[in-house]
């Protein structure tokens, strides 16, 4: 059985992928994360939240999962918080014969304000934060030779 892309048909036999298709997965950040003062997450763990949303691109606009070649640029624009809610996007911002490149983000949408009387509390917030930015390649299989 073929995946389905998004804008119908299978997406191993779509031709060529649709720029601008967007992948938006969202993940709490649980405290085992935790690795510095201020229950701060390292910058790592959003390079690797890239990835899944990148596995998930390939999947839905080629119908393989693809492989990760490089990131062209990352930047770390304000910290992850263990207790945080995240929202972390690809883009789908140009492509090749086999080359994808991505435009990534994460922003907090959320992030816990633990009391003593309510150490669940959280905060919606009414504006998401932008943590991180990269631009991303992934590599998919030729599946037309």
């Amino acid at each position: 059985m073929s995946p389905r892309s998004p804008h119908g048909g299978s997406a191993r036999n779509q031709g060529p992928p649709l720029i601008g298709t967007t992948i938006t997965h969202r993940r709490y950040v649980p405290y085992a994360h935790a690795h510095y003062a201020g229950n701060l997450v390292d910058g790592a763990y959003s390079l690797g939240l890239f990835g899944d949303v990148a596995t998930e691109m390939c999947m839905t606009t080629d119908g393989d999962e693809g492989l990760f070649a490089s990131y062209s640029d990352v930047q770390f624009r304000a910290p992850v918080r263990a207790g945080d809610m995240l929202e972390v996007r690809a883009e789908l911002v140009g492509a090749g014969r086999r080359s994808r490149k991505l435009a990534f983000s994460v922003y907090v949408v959320a992030r816990g304000a633990a009391t003593e009387a309510q150490p669940g509390a959280a905060d919606v917030l009414s504006e998401p934060i932008l943590a991180t930015e990269a631009t991303g390649t992934v590599v998919v299989p030729d599946l037309g030779a």
